[in-house]
């Protein structure tokens, strides 16, 4: 792994993705993984979900695409460790520069973390530090905040606690229901994600 951004290269990056993947879909748009994009290519998607679409939209790009299902113990507990583990050698065999949590519905390791740091990102629907966790566009509504929106991270040991790197705001609308809201915050998601990666591998924007 380089020991830091910019590099002299166009960086190589992996998406950890569970759903849809329409984060990795703005992310494959704009860095294409058989395009000229100087500053990264996104060349690898990883799932824990076999049928997520996000895999199929990957391939459909000409990017790896890995199912990298959870582990479970004999006590049948999913195991971590193992995942983390499994994904560290998936991420390292692609000499991957910088990895991009992107509705990935689990929370890393501080371990994970640590083997990543400054180049582990992530997108939370709302504007950190207010509304952390599970169900933020409810939990924006139901504070009855004027406005709220999207926030692309560093990764660090807490949940959705590293620093900011981008912001967008987003209007809460009278009578909004969390599905519309979502969707607005979704829209800014996929302008802000594309437009973190770029501070990050110019070197504007550092942990």
């Amino acid at each position: 792994m380089p020991e830091g951004f910019p590099l002299d290269r166009s960086a190589r990056m992996a998406v950890l993705a569970s759903g849809s993947g329409t984060n990795l879909q703005a992310l494959l748009d704009a860095f294409p993984p058989t395009g000229d994009e100087p500053l990264a290519r996104v060349v690898l998607a990883i799932s824990d979900r076999r049928g997520a679409r996000a895999l199929d939209r990957a391939r459909r790009a000409g990017a790896a695409a890995e199912h990298l299902p959870y582990p479970r113990r004999p006590d049948g507990t999913l195991d971590r460790a193992a995942f983390e583990a499994r994904a560290h050698a998936l991420l390292v065999a692609h000499r991957i520069d910088v990895v991009a949590l992107a509705g990935f519905l689990r929370i890393v390791s501080p371990e994970f973390v640590a083997a990543w740091s400054g180049r582990l990102l992530n997108v939370h629907p709302s504007l950190l530090p207010a509304f952390p966790g599970l169900h933020a566009v409810r939990q924006a509504l139901d504070a009855g905040v004027p406005r709220t929106g999207c926030t692309v991270h560093f990764v660090d040991a807490g949940v959705d606690t590293g620093p900011a790197i981008v912001q967008r705001t987003v209007d809460v609308l009278p009578g909004d229901t969390e599905d519309a809201l979502q969707e607005r915050v979704q829209r800014e998601e996929h302008l802000a994600y594309p437009e973190a990666v770029r501070r990050v591998l110019r070197g504007e924007a550092r942990p």
